[in-house]
């Protein structure tokens, strides 16, 4: 029995990699490490902060394209993942805690567990009833958070003191990114080797025969519910990072706009392509920053850009600068 039989045939051609490619992520870890040390000397430490943010959507929307691009699993409510964690963070830190690491554990757990009663129910689903159940329990996440008022309700909750990293960590100013950068990184480099692992390979011959790959004996629903947990499990660990970075956690990062937008990023960088939600996290979020300067409609340059991408990339940014064998 063999997972792969089922998969296209660009997907054995994804273990192969090497050349400059191989070089480059490495590259841009030790180029993104040194840039805290760097930006003083250009006045660029506004930056240091933009990155970070950069870095921890990116880890969401890398969640979400494990589901979306290599299962198949439209998911329209992946940012109640993100507010789960956020407000794990936020009910520890009410309760007296302060340890970051704890924080960001307890999220990636409490996450995971509220995944999969969530996967569990929606994953019985498909197509468009599948999207809608998804809206539905993140628009359920959304309302529970505006109804705790313990933790400020609709006006959001303020972590006035930095979450302790421990020991000398705390005494370095650039240690939480460097925390963040070394999170991302290994998030990247799992979600790299589960598109080429066993299960993702099943995963992906789910997603196109989903009643072969049944019949040829792999538990499907299991394999749908746990690629579902593991990535509302990382989107906990995104949301509880941005709630360290913001300082500040609101219900509105629940919204299903919040949702949209994520698969908005994810379509512009390729979908089940290993770069996609890095890709297209850079490209949206930077453009954003920098139409935001010049003017105050700066949603109508990126929804052309969306547009443009639909007609003439249709398999994303990352498709165009990658081998075929990149994407699933």
């Amino acid at each position: 029995m063999n997972a792969s039989a089922s998969l296209p045939a660009s997907a054995p051609a994804a273990r192969r990699g090497g050349g400059f490619g191989a070089v480059l992520p490495w590259l841009l870890l030790a180029l993104l490490a040194a840039f805290p040390l760097i930006a003083p000397h250009f006045e660029l430490e506004y930056y240091v902060g933009f990155v970070r943010r950069l870095l921890i959507v990116m880890i969401a929307a890398t969640s979400l394209n494990f589901i979306l691009g290599y299962g198949g699993m439209v998911a329209l409510g992946h940012a109640g993942f993100l507010g789960v964690g956020a407000y794990t963070v936020v009910a520890l830190v009410d309760a007296g805690f302060s340890s970051a690491w704890l924080a960001w554990g307890a999220a990636l757990v409490v996450t995971a567990a509220f995944a999969t009663l969530i996967g569990a129910v929606s994953l019985r689903t498909r197509g468009v009833y599948f999207i809608m159940i998804t809206l539905a329990f993140a628009q359920m996440l959304y309302y529970l958070g505006v109804s705790l008022r313990t933790y400020g309700g609709d006006d959001g909750y303020g972590i006035y003191t930095p979450l302790s990293l421990g020991g000398w960590l705390d005494a370095q100013p650039n240690a939480f990114y460097w925390a963040v950068l070394a999170i991302a990184a290994l998030i990247f480099a799992l979600g790299s080797r589960l598109a080429v692992s066993r299960f993702g390979l099943a995963l992906m011959g789910i997603r196109d025969n989903e009643t072969r790959m049944a019949a040829l004996g792999f538990p499907v629903f299991r394999l749908r519910l746990v690629a579902f947990a593991g990535a509302g499990a990382v989107a906990g660990l995104a949301g509880a990072l941005l709630a360290s970075h913001n300082g500040f956690v609101s219900p509105s990062m629940m919204h299903w706009t919040e949702s949209a937008i994520l698969i908005v990023m994810v379509v512009i960088g390729g979908m089940g392509n290993r770069w996609g939600g890095v890709i297209g996290v850079g490209l949206w979020l930077t453009l954003e920053e920098v139409l935001k300067m010049y003017t105050e409609y700066w949603h109508w340059p990126l929804g052309l850009l969306l547009i443009a991408i639909v007609f003439f990339a249709p398999r994303g940014l990352a498709a165009l600068f990658g081998s075929k064998g990149e994407r699933a």
